[in-house]
């Protein structure tokens, strides 16, 4: 009777968490490489994706520092880097990997983010 009860509750959600990592390419890069502003982390929001990439479950935002937290349902997930409207995507190219990964519950898992950001094509770097 008491395992019956306990299954018809919901299992506890689990956290994803990491740091959001941005890269600027340029022709050449001084060896005084700026760190992004913290505002600049706000320009790339995160989405998770739930399993087949269909369906878009959470929107994330690191915070001044890069950082970002989700609590999310046991399960797995892809975290990505929102789509941007085509005309800033015509004055930058931007590449990241999709990063799938699985919550368990009462745990966290870790999901770094790197971003490298460029010129588009035909334009130089300055």
């Amino acid at each position: 009777m008491l395992a019956g009860a306990a299954s018809t509750k919901a299992a506890p959600q689990g956290f994803m968490e990491g740091h959001l990592k941005i890269v600027v390419i340029r022709a050449v890069e001084p060896d005084n490489m700026p760190q992004p502003a913290p505002e600049t982390y706000a320009e790339y929001p995160l989405i998770i994706l739930s399993q087949d990439g269909k369906r878009e479950i959470a929107r994330l935002t690191a915070d001044k520092s890069g950082n970002y937290r989700a609590a999310l349902p046991p399960g797995a997930y892809i975290l990505a880097v929102q789509e941007r409207p085509a005309e800033e995507r015509a004055a930058e190219r931007i590449n990241a990997n999709r990063q799938p990964f699985t919550v368990v519950p009462n745990q966290t898992v870790r999901v770094d983010m790197t971003i490298f950001i460029g010129p588009a094509k035909g334009q130089a770097s300055a």
